[in-house]
């Protein structure tokens, strides 16, 4: 079975749901105020957590629904290649080290405020490249001109649109290739 990815589902919806009652997830000051990646924050106040907490804070439900569809879809066969441990800690490292690279890209005085598990569903979609291209270019029902389509749509989606953190996307990709 594959509790991981549901855990990780439900704490991202919590997440979310929580945000709603308290505030609005699409007031960028209070995302700031609740967790979200805010380079002035991690830098001069040292608040390193944001780099964690981010991935399960979204801003609008158009946001977690279509991070949570990707991982509900595609979660469960990385999980089940990796193992739960191993699946969990490429999650959270991809997650966790996509926010910190596309911090570093903005610079010490952004003002951006980012937030989305992003990151680490393309941390986990370049660990399903690996896996797949390990085991002979497929993977249960996965194959890799699948993924490589995936892969090819959300980027572009991602760069033909505002607001969207193109830094952290590839680089958890990359991270997840590597990882």
């Amino acid at each position: 079975k594959c509790y991981v990815t549901g855990i990780l589902i439900a704490c991202n919806v919590i997440t979310f749901l929580y945000l709603e009652i308290v505030g609005s997830s699409q007031d960028v000051r209070f995302m700031a105020e609740s967790g979200a990646v805010f380079a002035p924050a991690v830098i001069y106040e040292k608040e390193y957590y944001r780099l964690l907490t981010a991935i399960f804070m979204h801003f609008g439900i158009d946001h977690i629904i279509n991070n949570m569809i990707v991982l509900f879809a595609l979660g469960d066969n990385l999980e089940r290649a990796l193992g739960h441990v191993k699946y969990l800690i490429l999650y959270l490292a991809c997650g966790v080290g996509s926010n910190l690279i596309s911090l570093l890209m903005g610079g010490s005085d952004s003002m951006i405020v980012s937030a989305g598990a992003s990151g680490a569903i393309f941390g986990m979609v370049g660990g399903l490249l690996t896996a797949v291209l390990k085991n002979k270019g497929r993977l249960e029902d996965l194959n890799i001109r699948q993924l490589a389509f995936m892969v090819a749509l959300s980027l572009y989606l991602g760069f033909t649109e505002s607001g969207v953190d193109n830094a952290a996307h590839v680089s958890g990709l990359i991270l997840g290739l590597i990882f």
